[in-house]
């Protein structure tokens, strides 16, 4: 026996208009949102260039270029840009790793000031055994 079922089609397609509404609607808000943040606000400050190396930014690869603050403050936000430099990820990675050897020399990042993780597990400990003769 063949049995007809009702096609709900219409109301479906009501709710997923709906939520396309509510997507796109969301999208803009959050752009707007991402419009107050600093990164965009030293987009539009600042030239799109590494303030390190020089490298020249254009939209096609901006989300390689990256807000520094000078201060190491991430809370140091002033509408000026005055605490912020774009730097691309490369030369941003380098100077925080820069900014931790520091303080490391100061002795005020180091390891013993903090619970440091210690290694109990031997990735290749039972290599030996594995490798041993046939």
């Amino acid at each position: 026996m063949i049995t007809k079922s009702t096609s709900h089609t219409g109301s479906n397609s009501q709710r997923g208009s709906q939520r396309l509404d509510e997507v796109v609607a969301r999208a803009h808000r959050d752009r707007e949102e991402r419009g107050k943040g600093y990164r965009e606000q030293s987009l539009r400050i600042h030239p799109w260039v590494c303030a390190r190396c020089g490298r020249e930014f254009t939209r096609e690869n901006l989300h390689e270029l990256t807000v520094h603050h000078k201060d190491h403050s991430h809370d140091n936000n002033p509408p000026d840009g005055s605490n912020w430099e774009n730097l691309c990820i490369y030369c941003h990675e380098n100077e925080h790793a820069r900014h931790i050897d520091h303080l490391a020399a100061d002795g005020v990042g180091s390891l013993e000031e903090k619970s440091a993780t210690i290694v109990t597990h031997k990735a290749l400990g039972g290599l030996k055994d594995l490798l041993g003769p046939k």
